[in-house]
């Protein structure tokens, strides 16, 4: 059951519904569990949706197989809030955030909004396209969104505490929110972190098998490297020292070293 699959089915591209190959890879980068189904639109035709949906509203189908008139994006939002977040494709996951980041309402509302979110977060395309689009984070009270990141830092859902580790790299990497993200990372608990995700050697035969080739929870560490090797590239003293003086699993200070040597070969630096 799709909430509003008769908008979205239209916008799939032919070569995602003819091209096996095209498809499959489309599917292993997404990396979506097993159970949620991927129509495979890409993010341009998504925020056009929900803009779309945003201004206009849409007919939606309920899960009693009602067809409800939404008018604007708060009844759409509303409605995926009432919906059992299991029976929700990938791209509808994705829109539900959108809509949530083009709303106009104060902060508050925006931050209760999130509270219903951020726990169906489950895939890692969904989160970071969720935490690029946050604009309104540029003009809000950082103190508040720090403060309902704390959280989320601190849960034991792989994707809650990713979302929160994005959040903080994206928006809150600077002079002020340094040293608290690094004792946020600091202080993960990383072994009890929860993952729907399974740790294997190798590549997976298929795709979309809810599988990874690094220890789990897969997505939290790569988060972690990822957030270390921005701050190396804004603040490389502070960045070194915290990583010397951390209690991060020695995978994680590894997984961040790569990426750094990666992103120093892509500016064509010297590596570290």
């Amino acid at each position: 059951m799709f909430m509003i699959k008769h908008l979205l089915t239209p916008l799939v591209c032919e070569r995602f519904r003819c091209d096996a190959r095209y498809r499959d890879g489309h599917l292993r980068v997404v990396n979506a569990l097993p159970a949620r189904e991927v129509l495979g639109l890409h993010v341009p035709e998504m925020k056009m949706v929900a803009k779309q949906l945003s201004r206009n509203g849409a007919e939606v189908e309920l899960l009693d197989g009602e067809h409800r008139l939404c008018s604007c994006g708060t009844e759409v939002i509303r409605c995926f809030e009432a919906t059992t977040s299991d029976l929700l494709c990938y791209e509808e996951t994705i829109l539900w955030g959108f809509l949530i980041n083009l709303e106009k309402c104060s902060l508050m509302e925006r931050l209760e909004m999130l509270s219903r979110y951020v726990p169906v977060l489950d895939n890692w395309a969904v989160c970071d396209a969720y935490c690029a689009n946050a604009k309104w984070i540029q003009r809000t009270d950082k103190k508040l969104l720090w403060d309902f990141l704390l959280h989320y830092f601190r849960s034991e859902n792989e994707f809650e505490v990713r979302f929160a580790i994005v959040t903080a790299m994206t928006y809150l990497l600077d002079e002020e929110y340094l040293e608290l993200i690094f004792t946020e990372l600091n202080n993960l608990d990383i072994a009890s972190i929860k993952s729907l995700y399974k740790s294997i050697k190798g590549k997976p035969t298929m795709a979309q098998l809810g599988m990874v080739q690094g220890a789990e929870p897969y997505y939290v560490r790569m988060a972690v490297a990822w957030l270390l090797a921005t701050a190396l590239a804004r603040f490389p003293e502070q960045t070194r020292a915290f990583v010397r003086s951390s209690d991060l699993p020695d995978d994680v200070v590894k997984l961040y070293l790569r990426k750094a040597r990666e992103s120093l070969i892509t500016k064509g630096l010297r590596a570290l």
